[in-house]
């Protein structure tokens, strides 16, 4: 199977070289564009030209990436048709679905089915493509989902969030009112000793976490925040909330308060550049009606 790419360089391209564009420009990797420039996959104008030429608005450049380009050309997912996802955006690189709490993201086992994942596969199974995960919620975290059709942009898509270039804001409902209205958490999260499912502050193996916060309206005894992470830990808001000791409401691990109803941490916002593009995509989740609220009115300011 071969994945084949026709772009033309509009104005929004500054002149540079072309293994400026594919490595700087387009995030692709050295191992990727060494297999592209060796073996002539990679065209300007439908003719190879080495990698140092200097490509411009106008240039066609024409890429064919192969299998055995990528470590896992195809992913190890079962189809799964029993549950529809509800697609917030999708081209021909990506889409991005809206998780309901409760499902987990991706398969843990050979061959077993219910996960987003899973749901996915099937959802692909007439568009001759694939469901390819690149980062994950937490089961019990509903909302927006970034996930990849082709193995070509899954390393594209890992790098820039690793790099902080994907930007995504959570919206949770946590327990009481906070002493500020923002701040930044910065507390190391490492292995609870006691619990393998859970995390802790300064548990074993802790590594540095980064949380920034802004309440956005407060409640009798509730408050709704806005939430953007600098690092990605497991269970990371969670944890760092309830270490402030305003654990997220009907968190079944880390809030003794849980009664069994749904989690209310939701990954309400997506941004990213498009593969191959000069463009940004901003995407939105609507919030559960479990959340309680409604966003349209004008007590609710999220930002952008």
């Amino acid at each position: 199977m071969t994945w084949t790419y026709h772009i033309k360089l509009d104005q929004s391209y500054s002149p540079q070289t072309l293994r400026e564009l594919l490595q700087k420009t387009w995030w692709l990797s050295r191992k990727v564009v060494h297999f592209l420039r060796t073996e002539r996959r990679v065209l300007v104008n439908q003719r190879y030209q080495p990698v140092s030429t200097v490509v411009r608005t106008g240039d066609l450049i024409s890429l064919t990436f192969k299998e055995s380009d990528f470590s896992t050309p195809l992913p190890p997912f079962d189809p799964d048709s029993s549950q529809s996802p509800d697609v917030l955006f999708e081209n021909d690189d990506l889409l991005v679905v809206n998780k309901p709490a409760g499902i987990k993201t991706h398969a843990n086992q050979p061959h077993e089915l219910g996960s987003m994942i899973n749901f996915l596969q099937a959802y692909f199974a007439k568009k001759d493509s694939n469901a390819y995960n690149v980062h994950r919620l937490d089961q019990w975290t509903s909302g927006a989902l970034l996930v990849a059709k082709n193995p070509v942009v899954v390393p594209i898509l890992s790098r820039q969030i690793s790099q902080k270039l994907i930007q995504r804001t959570y919206l949770c409902m946590v327990e009481g009112h906070l002493k500020s209205r923002s701040g930044t958490i910065t507390l190391p999260i490492g292995l609870d000793p006691h619990d393998q499912r859970k995390r802790q502050i300064n548990g074993p193996g802790a590594q540095p976490a980064t949380t920034h916060y802004q309440v956005v309206r407060e409640f009798v005894e509730r408050s709704l925040l806005r939430v953007q992470l600098a690092t990605g830990r497991t269970h990371q808001i969670r944890v760092h909330l309830a270490a402030l000791g305003h654990p997220i409401v009907g968190d079944p691990l880390y809030n003794s308060l849980a009664d069994g109803a749904p989690m209310r941490l939701h990954s309400w916002q997506v941004k990213f550049p498009l593969p191959f593009s000069q463009s940004w995509q901003t995407v939105t989740a609507p919030v559960p009606n479990y959340f309680g609220i409604s966003l349209a009115e004008p007590a609710f300011d999220v930002g952008d």
